[in-house]
């Protein structure tokens, strides 16, 4: 239990201090949504200036919290409630799946 609790402390501080270090102008999971979607490749401009978004046939998606902040309005307190909120959803996640894996082990277990 030490463990966990020590594992989510160190995730939120990830997330917390993830706020000031990241970049401005991050291509990584945007990009790989376009080279998904076919509008963009490995060898496309860095900037996707050749990309139209939004046009008929292409990748569109809408993000609760797009770039990971709540508005510009928020500043960084809205990217820390951001990171903050995805890290627990996500040990959410992983703890209900955790537990129904384990739920279905005992399920299985042969009685003696």
């Amino acid at each position: 239990m030490k463990f966990l609790v020590i594992g989510v402390l160190l995730a939120l501080a990830v997330a917390i201090i993830a706020v000031f270090l990241a970049s401005p102008n991050p291509d990584g999971l945007d990009s790989t949504a376009l080279i998904a979607s076919g509008q963009k490749t490995l060898t496309s401009p860095a900037t996707g200036e050749n990309i139209s978004v939004g046009a008929p046939g292409h990748f569109m998606y809408a993000s609760p919290m797009p770039d990971y902040s709540l508005g510009k309005n928020w500043g960084p307190m809205g990217g820390i409630i951001a990171m903050v909120t995805g890290t627990v959803l996500v040990l959410a996640i992983v703890i209900g799946i955790a537990w129904l894996l384990k739920k279905r082990k005992m399920s299985k277990k042969p009685v003696s």
